[in-house]
């Protein structure tokens, strides 16, 4: 009888318990899909584009004019730059005076890509791997890097 009772005891339990472990089972797997959703998951959803800014009041700054400085992009990624001065400027590949001022890109004086106007904006995809230094022709002091991995 004894024996009997146990049983019936240990089957009760599981039956009572099988909700409990579906259930258990269920929020367990609930939090795990919560957790991935609410990290950072910018290496699987890169944008293609990196934002960078000519900050206010460039034209008298140097190494800050840009921002970020340096930029940080990946192959195959864009980086657009607003002009979000009130003066005209440029991003113009290379260095002052160097023979490849310009080669790689170049937003330029006139034309739809220059930057005459606080909003407007600039963009150059970046396919190769490398340290591209830049500059404002109007403000050479005005000078950055976009580091490419």
């Amino acid at each position: 009888m004894i024996f009997i009772t146990v049983n019936f005891n240990l089957e009760l339990i599981k039956m009572v318990n099988k909700p409990i472990y579906l259930a258990a089972s269920l929020l367990a797997i609930l939090g795990v899909i919560a957790i991935g959703a609410s990290t950072d998951n910018s290496v699987l959803a890169q944008s293609d584009k990196v934002q960078a800014s000519i900050v206010p009041g460039a034209s008298t700054l140097t190494d800050t004019a840009y921002s970020p400085n340096p930029i940080e992009a990946k192959v195959g990624q864009t980086v657009v730059w607003t002009n979000d001065d009130s003066a005209f400027h440029t991003v113009t590949s290379g260095t002052i005076g160097a023979v490849d001022v310009g080669k790689a890109f170049d937003s330029g004086l006139a034309g739809p890509t220059a930057l005459t106007a606080k909003g407007k904006t600039f963009e150059h995809k970046f396919d190769t791997a490398g340290e591209f230094p830049y500059y404002c022709t109007l403000h050479p002091g005005m000078v950055g890097i976009v580091l490419v991995t």
